[in-house]
């Protein structure tokens, strides 16, 4: 620490402190213009000099030194920033000073330092706009050539899209090669518009408004967890703005989180309940509340008294708080008397819950996000995060640019795979042959932890043996990844003292995606890197903003919240006293064995909220048979989905900016969520439909609001028992477990012991197997399915916003030698068939997938690729395996001439 004296005033500071953090630390404001905090200081535009030890200096980038006196009003030091703010303000058009204050920083730094225009004359500038994209006007006129965007776009997006071009008094930011900004590099995420002092960068939809109030709340897409300011006036949204000393994206965003909030004023939005009580036959028509409750309570008691509670399935959503699931499936559980219970994990990350739990004890991540910070090595396996999960990207570039090393694992060469040391560009499916390969190369060069290995972990002979069929020159047979590759990516991976697992979808969403989780854990382990207070562990990139909320909160088949055994008579017990009702003992059925027992007769109501069934699970024609075969489906939703079409009633469900309740995000923080909306006119949260639901059913489930639904469940959860509104309110997002409420919350999972039976990892000897589904003569193509960067999901929401002017439609992303093979060219319509589906897009030929493989995502309904996918699903969990789908390719070409 040292000790500085402001104005005669003494201030402790860290060492590290510059003259600026001083000042702020003594509780006086220093104008500036170059300066952003989540920048390094630039210093260049000399707008904060103060007197240092009777020196002027720029106070953004001068370091303290104990005993330094500071004077933050030094006559001359003052009037040098005031000329250089009047030279500034010189150059610009008079309208730079007309502009709103909470739009311009420099507006507020003039009327703080008394500049009501410039004092010199000369040249002004005339550079003109651009309109061109959908978020962000450009009026380089009002460019001071300060940086910052330029810095926001390198140092914390990673994109590098910007530049200063020009020389003197013509230097002005430029995007790409200088055209039109729409058709740059630029991918959107808002910081050179939330940096910018002046103006000249600036979000179109802002224009004219003033915000009167700001609400923070948690982003609603990915479950990367970012904070989010909501800036509204009476008519709604004027802008959102990344939270800038936000734990988890420190002041960044995405394109989604930061623009596409423009659905919750979309026309179509669902402001009534829907009711198809004449039958199947009927058309759906505008309901009452009172009528459509009056309609779902008869109808499942009539099922339940009928066919008993397992003839009703409930599947909760990824996309509601964790009080809505909470109170979804202790609904079912106590009043529909039914474990049938399931949510969206089961389609993606239910892998992650059984392979983490069975390696190290608990369903979640083993690290806090920031632990990224201090990682020399990181492996990306079946992960994009810059189109994903961009704000993890970005920190992904940043460590590599700082000079972490990169080993990509992915079929795809994706925007990290470009970036990467190592790319392992292995075929879809051989995730375990690849990982068990290195396993191998670490054990055989001594890689390893050995004093770890003895006293930490279980199963070392057992894998030890299985790997000795793993040699690299065989699995690069298997895999078709080059023998030295795998033997560089092992060398990187096992030479770092702080290398880091993170994962996605390329893991889990295969035939044996539990087993992909589990030997991948085994390099963490085999490194020692899980548990260690050096460690980075292992992090699944969540691809919903609460899929772990949803599961963490119980809402599967064969647990309770906290990941209890529903198979324990002690955890029921416990329930059973809480809840005040016996609750059933037999486990329920998983998503994929609903639509079974739907066909079969023995499930006759399900029950979806927030999830379009038929547009993001496989085998799309099985799923709309399944629904078909139901007496009832209820759909509670934001938009009328196409599963809400085929539907017996529909409720209007409110969207993440309208709801009051928590997240959990991908590293397991719970997040406060805050309503910054009231929703539309006839439109309720989740939580409160839910609570209706039971009214008409007779029964009180309690927890009349959020906060005491997250209460109850904190008193019957030992690792949420210290987590509340009211604490996370005081405090800030905090990681569970978190038993008490003096507990600060566990970033870092296993210290001391592992949570499994005996407190050791347990190293998983698990052979490859091959997918489910495999080419042939027939369906001689791998087609993958993925996510677009801006697009979310099913693009329920995105499609309803101007992303749709980014992405307006799908691809079919083919090697260019195969494209060429068929006589296709861009833009061209190529048919998509499986055995179970066909579609039609537009090619894209590229590098960036493989020859004998394709690629596309399912963000449109004009591209309804999950009537491709087959029902092929990992053994121990039953999630799809959506990356591995064999389907052949038919051009119209020829047809055309």
């Amino acid at each position: 620490m040292a000790r500085v004296y402001v104005a005669g005033t003494p201030v402790e500071t860290a060492d590290a402190a510059t003259v600026l953090d001083a000042i702020r630390a003594s509780g006086r404001e220093l104008p500036t213009l170059c300066h952003d905090d989540r920048l390094v200081p630039r210093g260049s535009c000399r707008i904060c000099l103060v007197a240092a030890d009777r020196r002027a200096v720029a106070a953004c980038t001068t370091p303290v030194h104990d005993g330094m006196m500071i004077d933050p009003g030094d006559p001359v030091a003052r009037a040098a920033a005031r000329g250089t703010l009047e030279l500034i303000v010189s150059e610009l058009p008079a309208r730079a000073l007309g502009i709103p204050p909470e739009r311009s920083e420099l507006v507020r730094v003039c009327a703080s330092v008394g500049v009501e225009r410039g004092a010199f004359t000369g040249a002004v500038h005339t550079r003109g706009t651009d309109d061109s994209h959908p978020y962000i006007g450009v009026d380089r006129d009002l460019c001071i050539a300060c940086g910052r965007c330029v810095a926001m776009c390198a140092d914390v997006q990673g994109t590098f899209a910007l530049e200063l071009a020009g020389r003197g008094f013509d230097t002005v930011v430029t995007a790409g090669d200088g055209g039109a900004w729409a058709q740059s590099p630029c991918v959107s995420c808002g910081g050179c518009v939330d940096s910018c002092p002046t103006g000249a960068l600036y979000d179109k939809h802002a224009v004219g408004r003033t915000a009167t109030a700001t609400t923070t709340t948690t982003c609603g897409y990915c479950g990367v967890g970012c904070a989010l300011d909501v800036h509204t006036d009476a008519a709604g949204i004027v802008a959102v703005t990344p939270t800038h000393h936000a734990p988890v994206n420190r002041g960044h965003a995405c394109v989604k989180g930061r623009f596409a909030h423009g659905f919750v004023t979309s026309g179509d939005r669902l402001t009534q309940p829907l009711l198809r009580a004449a039958g199947r036959g009927s058309p759906l028509r505008p309901a009452t509340w009172e009528e459509a409750l009056a309609y779902i309570a008869r109808e499942l008691t009539r099922v339940r008294d009928t066919h008993g509670g397992d003839a009703i399935g409930m599947i909760c959503s990824a996309r509601a708080t964790n009080e809505e699931n909470y109170l979804a499936q202790k609904i079912a559980r106590t009043v529909l008397r039914t474990n049938n219970i399931d949510n969206c994990s089961r389609l993606c990350h239910a892998p992650t819950a059984a392979g983490l739990t069975a390696s190290f004890g608990f369903a979640g991540g083993t690290n806090s996000f920031d632990d990224l910070d201090r990682a020399d090595c990181i492996l990306v396996a079946g992960a994009n995060p810059t189109e994903a999960h961009p704000v993890v990207g970005s920190r992904i570039v940043h460590r590599v640019h700082a000079g972490a090393r990169l080993v990509v694992v992915d079929p795809r060469r994706t925007e990290l795979a470009d970036l990467a040391d190592v790319h392992l560009r292995g075929v879809p499916g051989s995730n375990v042959a690849v990982f068990n390969a290195l396993a191998r190369l670490l054990l055989d060069s001594g890689q390893v932890d050995h004093d770890y290995l003895r006293d930490r972990t279980t199963g070392l002979d057992e894998l030890t043996a299985l790997l000795a069929d793993y040699s690299a020159e065989r699995v690069a047979a298997v895999a078709g990844v080059p023998a030295s590759a795998l033997a560089d990516a092992a060398r990187l991976f096992g030479s770092a003292r702080h290398p880091v697992i993170l994962y996605g979808l390329g893991i889990t969403e295969h035939a044996h995606g539990t087993d992909g989780v589990r030997t991948l854990a085994n390099l963490a382990l085999l490194r020692g890197t899980v548990g260690t207070a050096d460690g980075c562990g292992v992090l699944p990139l969540r691809g919903q903003n609460n899929v772990q909320g949803a599961s963490d909160m119980g809402a599967l088949p064969d647990v309770l919240p906290g990941y209890q055994r529903l198979a324990d008579p002690a955890v029921r017990e416990r329930f059973s006293r809480g809840w005040g009702v016996p609750i059933p003992e037999r486990p329920g059925l998983r998503i994929p064995a609903m639509f079974g027992a739907a066909l079969d007769g023995g499930l006759r109501a399900l029950y979806v909220i927030g999830e379009d069934l038929v547009s993001s699970d496989p085998d799309a024609g099985h799923v709309r048979a399944a629904l078909a075969a139901c007496e009832l489906v209820i759909s509670q939703d934001v938009f009328l989905s196409r599963t809400a079409e085929l539907a017996d009633v529909v409720l209007p469900a409110a969207s993440f900016l309208e709801k009051d309740g928590t997240f959990v995000n991908f590293d397991r923080r719970f997040q406060r969520v805050r309503p910054a909306l009231d929703p539309p006119g006839g439109v309720r949260t989740d939580f409160d439909i839910l609570r209706a639901v039971a009214a008409a059913l007779g029964a009180d489930p309690g927890c009349p609001t959020p906060a005491a639904a997250l209460d109850e469940c904190a008193r019957l959860t030992p690792a949420f028992g210290g987590i509340s509104h009211d604490r996370l309110d005081r405090v800030g997002p905090l990681h569970w477990p978190c038993p008490d409420p003096g507990h600060p919350g566990t970033p870092v999972l296993h210290l001391d012991r592992f949570a499994t039976a005996d407190g050791r990892a347990a190293l998983a000897a698990r052979p490859y197997l091959p997918p489910g589904e495999e080419p042939d003569a027939e369906y001689p193509f791998v087609l993958v399915t993925g996510r677009r960067l801006a697009h979310y999901n099913t693009g329920s929401m995105t499609r309803r916003t101007p992303n749709a002017e980014l992405l307006a439609g799908e691809t079919l992303d083919i090697a260019t030698d195969d494209a060429a093979a068929l006589g296709v060219a861009a833009g061209d319509p190529v048919e998509i068939r499986s055995r179970r589906g066909r579609m039609v897009l537009p090619a894209r030929p590229t590098d960036e997938v493989a020859p004998g493989q394709v690629f596309t995502a399912f963000h449109f309904p004009q591209a309804p690729t999950n009537e491709l996918t087959s029902r092929s699903a990992d053994e121990v969990t039953d999630c799809p395996e959506y990356k591995v789908t064999a389907v052949t390719l038919r051009s119209f070409t020829e047809e055309r001439k």
